[in-house]
């Protein structure tokens, strides 16, 4: 890693899950898997109640370089209230986005070298008058990217998925799918996997919505109708790119050594599969975006904050992600 890169952002998330505590321990895990020197931006509280390590408050992102050896650096926010591990409030749920907030602003101006975000409890930010479907689209708006123009992406070591339509019920994305969504997905994955990963032709798999790809129409026209139409547009463009593809076939080894990324219609048929192969180390990549946004592919886990029984894998695979993806940037400027 670039010692030239500055220090990695990452927002706590909800102070009553288990962000704090993933945090932590990828901090204690800092040598051995080589990470890049990150800071939390968060109230210290909230890690301090779930572990004894070193903290150590800083002003600005600066100075997480000459402590991180020997402390966790932490940017202080907004008092989160009263915290208890596993009890999310209104309060907690305050700070949550003010971390954010910062982050995505360090990020931006530089001072950061990427972001990774902290699971948040979706609940409680709406109580509080949030918005957004979920930390992706506010960190979309906050970069002035619009949404149709960023993909979200489950990555694991064996495998990376791209959902077309996200958190939405099923019953709608049949009239969400469109040409032009497909082909904007497509376009911001393909983008994404040259600039963060360093794939100089990626080859993308494009999963059918109907059962075996509808069977030529006996089993749905969304394949005829618009993924065939849209697989054929990127083509003439230059993109590598199969599908529909029956999704049930998609996901075995042999299938997955065939592509660098799976393009899927719904967000359950992007993330079971991710899941299943990478539960405890998948991570989730806003492509798209002007900065580099990570985050670990779990929730708050509210049933286990506090007991330490939580597995810091997903949050050191999100911050060595972020890092390299960073590097490369860096480097291709």
């Amino acid at each position: 890693m670039s010692d030239t890169l500055q220090p990695i952002a990452v927002s706590i998330g909800d102070p009553a899950g288990i962000g704090p505590e993933v945090l932590a321990k990828a901090w204690m895990r800092r040598r051995e898997e080589g990470l890049q020197p990150f800071f939390a931006i968060g109230d210290p509280r909230s890690i301090a109640i779930v572990w004894d390590g070193p903290l150590r408050k800083i002003e600005t992102p600066a100075d997480a370089m000459g402590c991180f050896d020997e402390a966790l650096p932490i940017m202080e926010v907004e008092d989160a209230g009263e915290i208890i591990p596993g009890q999310p409030n209104m309060p907690g749920a305050r700070c949550a986005i003010a971390s954010l907030e910062i982050a995505v602003g360090l990020a931006r101006s530089g001072a950061a070298s990427a972001i990774v975000t902290g699971p948040v409890s979706k609940a409680e930010l709406y109580a509080i008058g949030f918005t957004h479907s979920g930390q992706t689209e506010f960190v979309a708006e906050r970069c002035g990217v619009s949404p149709a123009n960023v993909a979200m992406m489950l990555a694991g070591p064996s495998l990376r998925t791209v959902c077309i339509t996200t958190h939405v019920p099923l019953a709608k994305v049949p009239d969400l799918l469109t040409v032009d969504l497909v082909t904007a997905r497509v376009r911001v994955t393909a983008r994404g996997l040259q600039r963060d990963f360093g794939i100089e032709s990626p080859r993308i798999a494009l999963a059918g919505f109907n059962p075996h790809a509808g069977e030529g129409g006996a089993l749905g026209r969304e394949e005829l109708d618009i993924l065939v139409p849209a697989v054929e547009q990127l083509r003439e463009e230059g993109i590598d790119i199969v599908g529909p593809l029956a999704g049930d076939t998609m996901f075995h080894p042999r299938a997955r050594a065939l592509y660098d990324a799976a393009l899927c219609t719904y967000h359950d048929q992007a993330l079971i599969p991710l899941k299943t192969l990478h539960f405890d180390e998948g991570v989730n990549m806003t492509l798209g975006l002007p900065i580099v946004r990570v985050a670990p592919d779990h929730g708050t886990a509210f049933g286990i904050a506090g007991q330490d029984k939580a597995e810091p894998g997903a949050t050191i695979a999100a911050i060595r992600m972020a890092g390299e993806a960073a590097a490369r940037r860096a480097q291709a400027a």
